[in-house]
């Protein structure tokens, strides 16, 4: 392949990337290894391994990586025909699964401090051949919304709050036959710890094997880590971050994950990010996303003036966005099956009505902060901690931006228990995925190539799983053997 620098041609980088680019070469003189990795249409990181040698010709040319890595639904499974003229999502380079182009953003880049052999890590943006941006990226989608939030003279400022569980190998390859349509069995694991008692602080110390490899690695990759808790569940743990840029949150979320994965294996334990495993007695896992809009260096626009008032009037709009499209943007936040497994009487603090409030852990969108807190915010508590960062992101910023542009208004704030008159969220896949088809705020952000190739990888996730269940006839009320398989090793 001739040496073309695809990147130059292009004009893929700015000045703040091309300068950043310009140092890692130093970083290599000790690396023997660079993963370059794209988040898949699910924010699975997806990646391949380049020697030091190839990575230099990479910063100059990108990586081709084969178009298939956007058809796969959730098992692995190809959900969409590549030999039928694109199946619908109208691009030429999914035909036959023809390569795209990936390109680093040297801004990601980071030296893994917990592989055996030195090796770096950094996340790509996908081209088209031409240099044109991918229509389905996710990442490109958000940097867009990032670009008009700055075209504004305004930053969007994202806090992350993770909650996954931690598990300890029985036996890391599973057992029993393989079901059709899942590439492995999950592991077998073991509780390591039964109890149920929120932020007792003698459960994370007795962790303290795991977690200390852990959050060290985090720290040395740079990751603003900000506290370390023992949630309400066995073996359940919560991460919280300080407030990054929102597309620098989006990676960092890419990156906590994978860290959280393959440092806990190499301990002989199983980090996993899925909503609610098949386990007795545990709790729901959830991704609560703090966020604001402010001025660059600058306090919140979101603190009133107002001493009276929980919000300023572009906050009050943003809230009121939220509220407006929860429903047909659910699916990002929220998009497995497993996931609404959390909008359930037994985890009362997850939402499941359309409304808001200063306080209240069961609202769907809560406020903090307030006149004299130049740091007000909303948490939005409709995530589950696998959805990709990116679209999920993207969801929110989109649906604030425009209630600030149409001048909305969120109504009263909830004052009490969630009252019953309040629109009702999805509660199942399909349910969401008939609000976002229906819908038409994100049809239109995503484009038409993004949305029929995402309802396509959903759909077929649905199918595989609506053909499980009658086979199978298990209850609608408790976890399935289905998403056991198909969750909780690659989430």
């Amino acid at each position: 392949m001739a040496d073309t620098d695809f990147i130059t041609t292009h004009e893929l980088w700015d000045e703040e990337r091309r300068d950043s680019a310009a140092r890692i070469p130093a970083e290599l003189e000790s690396i023997e290894f660079v993963r370059v990795v794209v988040a898949d249409l699910h924010g699975l990181a997806r990646s391949k391994t380049f020697t030091r040698r190839a990575f230099l010709r990479v910063l100059r040319d990108g990586a081709r990586f084969s178009s298939s890595v956007f058809l796969l639904d959730t098992g692995g499974n190809v959900a969409i025909d590549y030999l039928d003229e694109g199946a619908g999502v109208e691009i030429e380079e999914l035909r036959g699964a023809g390569n795209f182009v990936a390109v680093p953003d040297p801004l990601t880049f980071r030296v893994l401090p917990w592989t055996c052999r030195p090796c770096g890590w950094v996340i790509a943006d996908e081209y088209l051949r031409s240099g044109a941006p991918h229509p389905l990226s996710p990442r490109k989608l958000l940097q867009a919304l990032q670009c008009e939030v700055a075209r504004r003279g305004w930053r969007h400022n994202v806090g992350l709050e993770l909650e996954w569980h931690l598990t300890r190998y029985a036996h890391p390859f599973g057992s029993g036959e393989m079901e059709p349509g899942h590439e492995s069995a999950p592991p077998t694991v073991v509780a390591v710890d039964n109890a149920r008692q929120l932020n007792l602080e003698g459960l994370t110390d007795a962790l303290a094997t795991v977690l200390d490899p852990l959050t060290s690695a985090l720290l040395q990759l740079g990751l603003p880590l900000r506290t370390i808790e023992h949630e309400s569940g066995p073996g359940q743990l919560e991460f919280t971050f300080d407030a990054m840029d929102g597309l620098d949150a989006a990676d960092a979320a890419m990156l906590v994950r994978v860290a959280a994965k393959q440092v806990c294996q190499r301990l002989g334990h199983h980090a996993t990010f899925m909503a609610l495993p098949k386990f007795e007695g545990l709790n729901a896992n959830g991704w609560h996303l703090h966020q604001s809009l402010g001025l660059p260096g600058g306090t919140s626009l979101f603190q009133p003036d107002e001493p009276s008032e929980p919000l300023s009037e572009i906050g009050r709009r943003f809230v009121a966005g939220l509220l407006r499209y929860a429903a047909e943007g659910t699916i990002f936040a929220t998009p497995t099956i497993n996931g609404y497994r959390r909008f359930d009487d037994r985890f009362p603090f997850a939402p499941t009505r359309v409304n808001w409030s200063t306080e209240h852990r069961g609202a769907l969108v809560r406020v903090a902060g307030g006149a004299d807190d130049p740091e007000t915010h909303v948490e939005s508590r409709l995530g589950e901690p696998c959805a990709n960062p990116y679209l999920y992101l993207s969801s929110q910023l989109s649906a604030g931006l425009a209630g600030i542009d149409a001048g909305l208004d969120p109504g009263e704030a909830l004052r009490a228990s969630p009252v019953d008159d309040a629109p009702r969220l999805p509660r199942s896949l399909r349910a969401a995925l008939d609000a976002f088809v229906k819908g038409e705020h994100y049809t239109q952000l995503l484009g038409s190539s993004l949305t029929a190739c995402w309802t396509q990888v959903k759909m077929n996730e649905l199918r595989r799983f609506e053909a499980w269940r009658s086979k199978h006839g298990d209850t609608e009320t408790d976890v399935s053997d289905w998403e056991h398989l198909e969750y909780f090793q690659r989430f």
